[in-house]
């Protein structure tokens, strides 16, 4: 007989993975979705949503680092940045690491994760909700983006999948008013799931990219807990001028910023926008 505690998710119609539970920290249902916090052998500190993995104590440096990173060192000048979700913290601790950096905007539609975030995984914010350069606001990021009149050189979707609360973060109506709210030389980056597993959330996002920017692509990251291949992420500007920023310019810039990152590198930026075959096919 045993008496191991497993978590299965079930994120996909032919495919599974499991995560053993050594200890549960925390299991409620909120307004908008049931969260889990427990213990990893491999991992550490777990956080699920549904019972999907949404970051890990372990892994989550790796996803944090590329989507905060590789726009704003691309970008070169950004002040001004707009996280939408992100409510355990961790993006917000790598934009903040950043001195250049003036003012953060984080939209979490849910006060619960951040709550909760605090609490049971303050090793992914890092007391980056106490920073005075920081501004939370509760409320649905899409109706934000809507609303805002507000102009940023970096918006990071920070979603969950397209299903349930994060649905709408994926709409062609939804990145049209992020479109509206980057500056000239913006960019807005976003986390567009596994393509091998998800291609359809790849292949959307870029249609309505390429229909609202002038620079329209993917990057890659090899993220252990987003199981099935590297992890897409969204990049789309207004201008092609960051992505085309050689590798000598990014090391400077990342020496300026005094970065001591566990992923991110300068050659592992420029090396991202390097996709595979079938990743391209995926791409309108």
């Amino acid at each position: 007989m045993t008496d191991e505690v497993w978590n299965t998710e079930r994120l996909h119609d032919h495919f599974a993975q499991s995560l053993r539970v050594s200890e549960m920290y925390y299991d409620s249902k909120t307004e908008h979705q049931r969260l889990k916090v427990f213990q990893n052998g491999t991992f550490g500190r777990i956080l699920t949503l549904d019972d999907v993995v949404q970051t890990t104590e372990g892994d989550n440096f790796i996803y944090h680092e590329m989507l905060t990173h590789v726009p704003i060192l691309a970008h070169g000048a950004a002040k001004r940045v707009l996280i939408i979700g992100g409510g355990d913290g961790g993006i917000a601790r790598e934009v903040l690491k950043h001195a250049s950096v003036e003012h953060v905007t984080m939209v979490e539609i849910d006060a619960g994760v951040v709550d909760f975030s605090k609490e049971y995984l303050p090793m992914l914010s890092q007391g980056a909700f106490d920073d005075a350069r920081l501004n939370l606001v509760i409320n649905d990021g899409a109706v934000f983006m809507k609303e805002t009149e507000d102009k940023f050189d970096v918006i990071i979707v920070d979603s969950t999948d397209p299903i349930g609360p994060g649905e709408v973060l994926f709409t062609d109506t939804f990145y049209g008013h992020a479109a509206r709210a980057l500056t000239e030389d913006g960019i807005i980056v976003t986390q567009n799931g596994v393509p091998f597993m998800q291609g359809d959330e790849l292949t959307n996002t870029m249609r309505a990219f390429q229909a609202l920017f002038a620079d329209a692509t993917c990057y890659l990251a090899t993220i252990p807990t987003y199981v099935g291949g590297p992890m897409a992420l969204g990049w789309g500007s207004h201008s092609t001028k960051a992505r085309a920023v050689d590798l000598a310019t990014l090391e400077s810039r990342f020496t300026a910023a005094g970065l001591t990152p566990d992923y991110y590198t300068p050659e592992v930026h420029k090396a991202a926008f390097a996709l595979p075959g079938y990743v391209k096919k995926l791409i309108p």
